[in-house]
């Protein structure tokens, strides 16, 4: 083997190896040793001197020598000119190269492996072994170049990431099918963020790193803005990964600065750890387990319009657009409970659907005005049933995600210790009316509701406690208020609030039991909504009348107020079996099981305020 022959030139670099220290000298050493080993020239005679070592190993020789400091990176970090310190700079030099390749985008691409799938074979294949490579093995990889470095122009290395997980691209002019100077055109010429394939054989550096050596190289998609920097004390091998039901730290975070994560989303992915975990993974888990649990029970997915003549089935303002075509007002669907619900009418005894809502109201940390909910309905069920099946979906949800039903969240902030919420049943369930009565020392009688002397105590309850409800002051909402103040602060742990006035719930069945009040649950957590559900209405006089009062709640200036539905009320006239119905935000969900305090950390692309004047140079803060 080539690797046995000798020549002092050798001997001496084997010699510098066996001191070296550093192990980034002795990659530099092994590869100019590994390279002279491959392609071995004939041996010198005795009477030659041997040829001049390199400077570059010459000053590899004497730091052995001299140092016995270790590190873990190999090779020479990129260091970058004055120009790319500048973004403008940087951008105009990357169009000006672009524009002297022939084909900067290619059309294809074929990989043999994930990077993932890679590591894991390798990494368990050349366990132990150090300095080894499988050159009869061809791989193919690409991802993005997020880290760069060098050992002169003949030798560099970089960091290749996709799918959540790194390799090392080891590329030596000694190894590449191309030619030295197309070889180091192309390298000079590679930046952070670039997409790449490589195409090599797998191996281990001296320093024990798993590695793709590159025999080609092609930059399928370069990246033409300057990456933020990823600081390598903050992302490491090292770093536990983030799961589910686990508090977070926004330290490992690189790019920190919200309005440039939230509205270059792609950035966000690239620079921070844990946002595809949260953003896509355990989003995806979240609704897939949904589907999942319900099918099991024989329910039925379906698509209801987004496009709505009627803003019904929730008590909220809607957005509004026109067609053309028709020449009439639509508005964008607030719930998809009445079409569900008329489907059920039809036979479908056991339906859901998982969708987006629209909301023409406020942004805050839990409201976006578009959101995705899950809603299910089955006949011959009743609030009770519900409840006990919302409360076996969540609960089992949270053990299949995270291994157990407690979860960690930082609901009074990040920069607070995280609290508890124990998700394990069954859940707290509060009476509405009895416990508000008795908690703020009310004598509400829901069935005195509906009149002008109870809206005047409410509002002389919400004075005395300090409690701020916006015009219009209705029964309805300053109900709302009172609950909001008083009941929700414990809902710490899951817990049911039950049985509410009819005042506040057109579309539930009136209390079997309790006049005045209706068979209706709203699940919270960590003080928040999660779920609403109840024992449908399925009497047509009935809901009528409930929408009636509604309407006078409108001409009151409520514009969140239920208007009448005919379509609805007509459909209820050929008769809706004893129906229960919930429906669960999604986004609440993510929220929580991904340590969450705001929305947008779980939607992909939240509803921003536009930028008034957008910037061609970007600005990070870290």
């Amino acid at each position: 083997m080539a690797g046995e022959e000798s020549t002092p030139y050798l001997d001496e670099l084997r010699h510098l190896r066996s001191m070296a220290k550093h192990p980034s000298i002795i990659n530099l050493l092994s590869s100019e040793i590994f390279s002279l080993e491959k392609d071995q020239s004939p041996p010198l005679p005795p009477q030659s001197s041997p040829p001049r070592l390199s400077q570059e190993v010459m000053s590899a020789a004497e730091k052995a020598k001299q140092t016995n400091v270790t590190a873990r990176s190999c090779g020479k970090k990129y260091v970058a000119s004055e120009d790319e310190k500048d973004p403008t700079k940087y951008y105009e030099n990357r169009l000006n190269y672009i524009a002297t390749l022939k084909n900067p985008y290619p059309h294809e691409s074929s990989v043999s492996k994930s990077i993932t799938e890679y590591v894991k074979e390798y990494q368990g294949l050349l366990k132990d072994q150090q300095g080894v490579h499988l050159e009869n093995v061809t791989e193919s990889l690409a991802g993005m170049v997020m880290k760069q470095r060098s050992s002169g122009p003949g030798c560099f290395f970089y960091d290749l990431c996709g799918d959540r997980a790194r390799v090392q691209i080891y590329a030596s002019a000694s190894n590449s099918d191309m030619d030295k100077s197309e070889f180091v055109k192309i390298h000079s010429n590679v930046k952070r963020g670039d997409i790449v394939n490589v195409t090599g054989f797998p191996g281990k550096t001296m320093s024990g790193q798993i590695s793709i050596f590159a025999r080609s190289f092609v930059v399928l998609a370069p990246c033409l803005h300057m990456m933020p920097t990823v600081n390598p004390k903050k992302i490491t091998e090292e770093t536990e990964e983030w799961g589910p039901g686990r508090p977070r730290n926004p330290e490992t975070y690189s790019l920190k600065d919200q309005e440039t994560r939230y509205r270059q989303r792609h950035l966000d992915l690239r620079i921070n750890p844990d946002v595809q975990r949260i953003v896509v993974e355990t989003r995806s888990e979240i609704t897939f387990y949904i589907r999942r649990f319900l099918h099991s029970r024989q329910f039925r997915e379906v698509e209801t319009p987004i496009l709505n003549t009627t803003a019904g089935g929730a008590t909220a303002r809607p957005f509004m657009t026109h067609h053309n075509e028709l020449d009439m007002q639509l508005y964008m669907r607030i719930a998809p409970e009445l079409y569900l619900k008329q489907l059920v009418v039809g036979g479908i005894e056991r339906v859901f659907e998982i969708g987006k809502q629209f909301r023409n109201e406020g942004i805050d940390l839990t409201h976006n005005p578009e959101f995705a909910t899950c809603e299910f309905y089955q006949a011959y069920a009743d609030y009770n049933h519900m409840m006990e099946l919302t409360e076996e979906m969540l609960s089992g949800m949270v053990k299949e995600l995270t291994g157990g039903y407690k979860i960690m969240y930082h609901s009074n902030g990040l920069d607070k210790d995280p609290i508890e919420i124990d998700f394990t049943p069954p859940f707290r369930r509060i009476d509405m009316i009895e416990e508000l009565n008795k908690i703020a020392n009310l004598a509400i009688n829901p069935e005195d509701l509906f009149s002008e002397e109870a809206n005047s105590d409410l509002k002389v309850a919400c004075e005395k406690y300090g409690i701020q409800c916006p015009p219009p002051e209705t029964t309805t909402r300053l109900l709302d208020k009172l609950v909001d103040h008083f009941l929700e602060e414990q809902c710490v742990n899951p817990t049911f609030i039950i049985n509410h006035p009819e005042i506040m719930s057109p579309l539930a069945k009136w209390h079997r039991s309790r006049p005045g009040l209706t068979e209706r649950f709203e699940l919270f957590a960590s003080k928040h909504e999660l779920c609403n559900g109840y024992t449908e209405l399925n009497n047509p006089i009935v809901q009528r009348q409930r929408f009636a009062n509604q309407l006078k709640d409108r001409q009151s200036g409520d514009d969140e107020a239920m208007p009448l539905d005919e379509g609805f009320c007509r459909a209820l006239e050929y008769g809706l079996p004893p129906t229960g119905g919930v429906g669960i935000g999604i986004d609440r969900l993510c929220m929580l099981l991904t340590d969450s305090v705001n929305i947008k950390e779980v939607i992909p692309f939240p509803t921003m305020k536009p930028q008034d004047q957008p910037s061609a140079r970007p600005s990070y803060k870290y």
